[in-house]
């Protein structure tokens, strides 16, 4: 689903529409100064730990619960936490409920890449 000037959607309706789908549901294609991303997780996906080595993140709870780890730190990440993530530090993400989603905020760059681990990688 896409966002533009003439069109607007509640993340309801984005989540409603991506069905079981995992990962990036949803991406703001019209903007040349912001990524932002819509994520969503069955209970116990996520995003492995890697190097935020690029641009700092905002990370703005959507939906059900997760848990957001920051060079070793855990936070717990919920309808209307946000979470900064700032360039240079390990991160990574879990759900720990059903239905987890969390938008990510941070400046334009190259597109967004998220690979779900298989559960016995855990």
């Amino acid at each position: 689903m896409r966002l533009s000037t003439e069109y607007s959607a509640t993340i309801a309706e984005i989540l409603a529409s991506a069905e079981e789908q995992t990962g990036v549901v949803w991406s703001l294609q019209e903007s040349g100064d912001l990524n932002v991303n819509l994520v969503q997780f069955a209970e116990g996906e996520g995003v492995g730990e890697h190097l935020n080595d690029e641009v700092d993140v905002l990370f703005v709870g959507v939906s059900g619960s997760g848990e957001v780890r920051i060079n070793g730190t855990l936070h717990g990440l919920s309808s209307g936490t946000l979470i900064l993530i700032p360039k240079g530090a390990q991160r990574s993400t879990r759900s720990i409920s059903a239905n987890f989603a969390y938008l990510t905020v941070h400046q334009r760059r190259g597109p967004l890449k998220i690979r779900v681990p298989r559960r016995d990688q855990e």
